[in-house]
């Protein structure tokens, strides 16, 4: 009764049986604290009950820290060197996650942005094929990607071509691509040649708007 009362009266009592224990951390899982060397499964109500309490457990078991993932997933950011599996499963819950492990492997990079493209921003120098599975997720994603390739923006003006305006300096090729999945890209083409234009009204005749000066040529159009 005490320990639903107060919480952390546990901490006052002497050598608590692992059933105050247990009714200690279900009340509030941060009660782990005050526990020494709590048992398996004084850790396993802890952390069910608040995911974080696993910030408290002293090397945390798979099985415990994967139970924590369940509860909250950024509790991943708590656990040291986590395991492939509980880095994974906290990858398919929320790719942002990826910003907590420090040198995630390529599967676990794929799962990430597969899940979430905008995971990209928080992986170093990903690759052309996490590059590519995050494009694929969400073409906006380029914006957060340095120096893409002539590939990875192929690939992306042609899922949404609007997504050239995150292109710096696109080349004529993807100029094309962009105004040909959408005319209305043009917008974020400066200069654009008379032939992109041409390819701008035709793929949409509103997109003229968006072309300063049009000749009598594309007004035509």
């Amino acid at each position: 009764e005490a320990v639903k009362q107060d919480l952390y009266s546990i901490a006052y009592i002497n050598r608590p049986s692992e059933e105050v224990q247990i009714e200690a951390v279900r009340e509030n899982g941060f009660a782990i604290k005050y526990i020494n060397n709590p048992s398996e499964k004084v850790q396993f109500k802890a952390v069910k009950e608040n995911g974080l309490a696993i910030r408290y457990i002293d090397n945390p078991s798979e099985q415990i820290q994967l139970e924590a993932i369940k509860k909250d997933v950024y509790t991943i950011e708590y656990i040291n060197n986590p395991s492939l599996e509980v880095q994974l499963e906290a990858v398919k819950e929320n790719g942002y996650v990826i910003e907590y492990i420090n040198n995630p492997s390529l599967e676990v990079q794929l799962e990430a942005v597969r899940q979430n493209g905008y995971a990209v921003k928080y992986i170093n120098n990903p690759s052309e094929q996490i590059q590519l599975e995050a494009i694929k997720k969400s073409s906006y994603v380029i914006k957060h990607i340095n120096n893409p390739s002539e590939h990875i923006q192929l690939e992306a003006v042609r899922q949404n071509g609007l997504s050239i305006r995150f292109i710096n300096n696109p080349s004529e090729e993807i100029q094309l691509e962009a105004v040909g999945q959408d005319g209305y890209s043009i917008e974020y083409i400066n200069n654009p040649s008379e032939h992109i234009q041409l390819e701008a009204v035709g793929q949409n005749g509103y997109s003229i708007e968006y072309i300063n000066n049009p000749s009598e040529h594309i007004q035509l159009e």
